[in-house]
């Protein structure tokens, strides 16, 4: 496994990360806990969850399953988007980050969460006021490095200034829908993240599934995908998205590799990525995923992979969370 800093911070993430969105909805907890074990046994140093993931099921299941290894990990949770019909039960005011801190430090069975991410833009509260709430968190000890989370390039840069002229900690990292599927964030946020030393987490980084080869044009989608488990993912199936797919699965059967390896390997070579995140609800799912942090990709096949998706730099994002 490879190593990367997390943006300019000292901290070092392994190249691929555990997305962990499917624990106790998609994958059940003992099977959870096995793909936690087995990203551990394995070399993954980083996992990453937020406090909405099924219910909070998925804090609940990694809490259980880092008992005795807590010191193994890089752990990440999210906190912003909504968590009740409470006037106060979303947002990055003072008040909901902390307390949902808390909450997630219970269910994590932990006193310190490594990354605490915002997990959008809340254009109801200053920056300032969420800033300073995460500055507080660190000094207290109970968070060690902050992140954002869906924001766009301007609003990582406005948080980035207050941090500098007040003596905040800062953002070392935002996580951004990111793949070949999705390469709309090369427009501004790369640049930005490479001059400001901010790391990049894509997630989505196969699009869904779009890019592991499940799906096609002609054939319907497996029973255990998430086109079927998530009725409101079908709207990503369109016949430009799963082209592209089709296109990534021929160029991976050449080489040798799975589609999801090789779109995985792309896409850790982009300039900025500290870690990628893809979720697995089987063992053997993230088996393969494993063999993208140990390959490099010929040129020509980096060329031929950027000029099919060169399409997907522009329009909108495969997917972008905002509050409502």
């Amino acid at each position: 496994m490879n190593y990367h800093r997390l943006g300019n911070s000292g901290l070092k993430v392994s190249a691929l990360g555990l997305g962990t969105n499917s624990f106790g909805k998609r994958a059940d907890e003992a099977t959870s806990t096995r793909i936690i074990h087995h990203a551990l046994d394995n070399g993954i140093n980083f996992i990453d969850t937020a406090n909405i993931y099924a219910g909070t099921k998925s804090e609940r299941i990694i809490g259980q399953a880092l008992e005795g290894r807590r010191h193994e990990v890089v752990l990440a949770t999210k906190a912003g988007l909504v968590r009740g019909q409470e006037p106060n039960a979303r947002g990055s005011s003072r008040y909901h980050v902390m307390q949902e801190l808390e909450n997630s430090l219970r269910r994590l069975k932990t006193d310190y969460v490594d990354l605490f991410q915002i997990h959008t833009f809340d254009p109801h509260t200053p920056l300032d006021e969420t800033l300073r709430a995460l500055d507080d968190l660190v000094r207290a000890g109970k968070v060690r490095y902050i992140g954002a989370s869906n924001y766009v390039a301007w609003e990582i840069m406005k948080a980035l200034g207050i941090s500098d002229n007040k003596g905040y900690v800062r953002y070392v990292s935002t996580q951004i829908s990111y793949s070949l599927a999705d390469r709309t964030p090369e427009a501004e946020l790369v640049p930005m993240c490479l001059d400001q030393g901010v790391g990049i987490i894509p997630y989505f980084p196969l699009a869904g599934g779009i890019l592991s080869g499940k799906y096609s044009m002609n054939h319907e989608a497996p029973t255990e995908s998430r086109a079927n488990t998530d009725p409101g993912f079908q709207r990503f199936l369109g016949e430009r998205n799963v082209s592209l797919g089709e296109k990534v699965s021929k160029i991976a059967a050449e080489c040798g590799y799975s589609p999801s390896v090789l779109s995985l390997a792309w896409l850790m070579e982009r300039p900025a990525v500290s870690t990628v995140i893809v979720g697995a609800t089987r063992v053997e799912q993230l088996e393969d995923n494993l063999r993208s942090a140990s390959i490099t990709l010929d040129a020509d096949v980096n060329k031929t992979l950027d000029e099919i998706s060169d399409p997907f730099r522009y329009g909108e994002p495969f997917a972008f969370y905002r509050l409502p």
